[in-house]
């Protein structure tokens, strides 16, 4: 049964959805993805136009894998492709076809319209610090409801060292001892317009922001 009873993003196979997105030096861009625990079944997924024609499928190929305690991994089947000219609002639908031949359908309301990316981050691109920062800031987002935050070291061979949970004020009061005098990082906001939404899905509309550097002295 589904997840959420009357989410139509849920089916028996897994959770569709489909996010636009604004990230830097691209352009805006269509990213459909389905998870599911049950990928070995699977034998192809489908996404539709509102109008029922094809709009793509997801490569079965390519994927990032979930793990969590105590419950199966799931796949997470991922595309990105610029938006077409001719892709309208409207009812998206994925069509999951199992091995034994069984499809399943799931669907989420797309609305394309472009979510603008965070700026005036403070620290400022590569300014220096004489003492580690207690929090990061920006100026908040028209249309956003929550903000994630990456951090990176750019010492580390720039490594993914902090993924915050939803934020929803524009700033990220840092743990302690993960910004350490003598260290260079880099940070990105990823902002969304909502979150686990009946007809949006996780969210809607999405924007990365371009990396910002720091140093502390």
């Amino acid at each position: 049964m589904a997840a959420r009873p009357g989410d139509e993003h849920y089916n028996m196979a897994g959770f569709f959805d489909i996010h636009v997105c604004n990230w830097p030096d691209r352009p805006l861009f269509f990213m459909p993805l389905f998870s599911t625990a049950g990928y070995k079944d699977i034998l192809e997924i489908e996404i539709l136009y509102p109008d029922n024609s094809l709009l793509t499928r997801l490569d079965l190929a390519s994927y990032r894998t979930v793990e969590k305690r105590d419950q199966p991994d799931k796949r997470v089947f991922i595309k990105q492709l610029d938006i077409p000219a001719d892709a309208r609002d409207g009812w998206y639908t994925a069509n999951i076809t199992l091995n034994n031949g069984k499809v399943h359908r799931a669907r989420d309301y797309v609305i394309i319209d472009r979510l603008a990316r965070a700026s005036e981050q403070t620290p400022a691109d590569e300014q220096e610090l004489p003492t580690t920062p207690a929090k990061l800031s920006w100026k908040a987002v028209p249309g956003a409801a929550f903000y994630q935050v990456f951090i990176r070291d750019q010492w580390d061979n720039n490594s993914l060292i902090y993924t915050s949970s939803l934020l929803v004020d524009p700033e990220l009061v840092l743990p302690e001892d993960l910004i350490e005098p003598g260290g260079r990082y880099t940070w990105t906001i990823h902002a969304r317009d909502t979150n686990e939404d009946f007809r949006l899905g996780d969210f809607n509309q999405g924007s990365m922001s371009k990396p910002v550097s720091f140093s502390v002295q």
